[in-house]
């Protein structure tokens, strides 16, 4: 069996020091369980506020602060997304860690949220590679929010032979949706259907991490943060307040199932 924590997060604006506190007080709070792995949202130390702070292209001090929490926690991670310069582009990246803090693997989101008055690829560049990560315990594929729309994507990872797929996120719903319980109750409900189906449909584990509350310019993280099973059954979830899931897994269900019913050699 392996352990997963999962961090939902109201990330502040432009606050990366209380951000990063808030990541570390999170496993440090649950280190008493068997951690294998640890997920936090897209854009954990910064929320949307982005472009004023990027980091490196290895990540700046924010990734070395998660890389010496891996080291300290004998966990690997998956650091949601910050965003890196490389050369004059910005990418919106996720980041996975080693316990030991090595950086194994890193993902530049490819579907980028440019719909509805979002406007990520104005100073985004799209990613171009498909990427796993392979840790001790599993092999884990990197997917990034908006690609969770990309249901090829997902089949392209199961078909490399990972058993998790992540998907750190910042999902928004406008204010007018969040502050009508029959709304936001609607878009939370779809929002844990897609990604269910994206488990289900692939056989692997979904860990799916969300930001939660206002996230400034009439935008609010959807929260709904959960580890799901390839059978799409919801382990751990959480709604809407700020705070770390936990689940036990067991990586070799996922290879049964696929010895059961083959997906990876379907189209």
């Amino acid at each position: 069996m392996a352990g997963i924590l999962n961090i939902q997060l109201k990330s502040l604006l432009g606050n990366k020091e209380t951000n990063l506190k808030k990541v570390e007080h999170y496993i440090k709070f649950n280190s008493d369980k068997k951690l294998d792995l640890v997920v936090m949202p897209e854009f954990f130390s910064t929320n949307v506020q982005y472009e004023d702070e990027p980091e490196d292209e290895n990540g700046g001090d924010t990734i070395k602060f998660i890389q010496n929490l891996a080291k300290q926690y004998n966990t690997n991670i998956v650091a949601g997304s910050v965003v890196r310069k490389v050369g004059d582009s910005l990418y919106n990246s996720s980041f996975a860690i080693d316990r030991t803090g090595e950086i194994i693997a890193k993902y530049d989101k490819i579907h980028l949220y440019n719909y509805f008055g979002g406007q990520e690829g104005s100073s985004i560049t799209e990613g171009k590679k498909i990427v796993t990560a392979s840790f001790d315990f599993a092999k884990v594929g990197l997917a990034i929010c908006f690609d969770v729309r990309y249901p090829l994507l997902f089949k392209q990872l199961a078909k490399e032979g990972v058993q998790i797929i992540t998907l750190p996120t910042a999902w928004p719903v406008p204010k007018e949706v969040y502050e009508d319980e029959n709304s936001k109750k609607y878009a939370r409900d779809m929002w844990l259907a897609i990604n269910r189906t994206r488990a289900y449909d692939n056989m692997v584990y979904l860990v799916v991490s969300n930001q939660t509350k206002d996230m400034g310019d009439y935008r609010f993280g959807l929260g709904g943060s959960a580890i799901i099973s390839p059978t799409a059954q919801v382990l751990s979830y959480i709604e809407e307040k700020e705070g770390a899931i936990y689940a036990d897994i067991d990586v070799q269900e996922v290879k049964y199932l696929k010895s059961v019913y083959p997906i990876a050699n379907i189209d």
